[in-house]
């Protein structure tokens, strides 16, 4: 570790132990943004699920307890940055659907990927957004770590669901003319 970070490692930790939880917390908020692997998925739900059982459930509210927590909700604000464009307004989702589409559909057409994302992207956001989306803000709300803002977060996510199953089909053919625009402008 580097000299001219001491002090700011420091404030972060006093002792060992500190440093191995920090480096865990690190560890666990990166692999947060894996949300393509299952069993990480399963292992996350089972850790919310141990965290935040009911009162009656259990009588763990030791430091053990706030740790873990912590280190859940951590986990999930770090899922949420990842998609924060989903639960914004429709036109902050749309610009940053349309630039990830853009992204793969151009590995696609360059050959850097095998499956076409015009194909299923439609239908795809529609899975997206009912089984990670809508949950992750359902979750977020259920722990409060924003408090009411949580309610606008899972309020926009419903509604863009709702928005693209209404102009999504359109959208992505929208985008696959615009790419293609792009593309013979340049």
């Amino acid at each position: 570790m580097e000299d001219r970070y001491a002090e700011l490692r420091a404030c972060i930790y006093q002792t060992e132990e500190d440093l191995r939880r920090f480096r865990q917390l690190v560890v666990n908020a990166v692999m947060a943004t894996d949300i393509v692997d299952k069993e990480l998925q399963e292992l996350r739900k089972d850790r919310w699920e141990t965290a935040f059982a009911s009162i009656a459930e259990t009588q763990d509210e030791g430091v053990e307890s706030e740790d873990r927590k912590a280190t859940i909700v951590i986990e999930h604000l770090i899922q949420a940055s990842d998609v924060a464009h989903t639960m914004q307004h429709w036109y902050i989702y749309k610009k940053w659907n349309e630039r990830f589409f853009i992204e793969c559909y151009r590995a696609y057409k360059e050959g850097r990927a095998d499956d076409d994302p015009s194909t299923n992207w439609y239908k795809s956001e529609i899975g997206f957004f009912d089984y990670y989306v809508i949950p992750l803000a359902r979750k977020l709300q259920s722990c409060g770590v924003f408090g009411v803002s949580s309610d606008e977060y899972l309020n926009y996510a419903t509604a863009n669901r709702d928005e693209w199953i209404r102009e999504g089909e359109a959208l992505v053919q929208q985008f696959v003319v615009t790419f293609n625009e792009k593309k013979c402008a340049s």
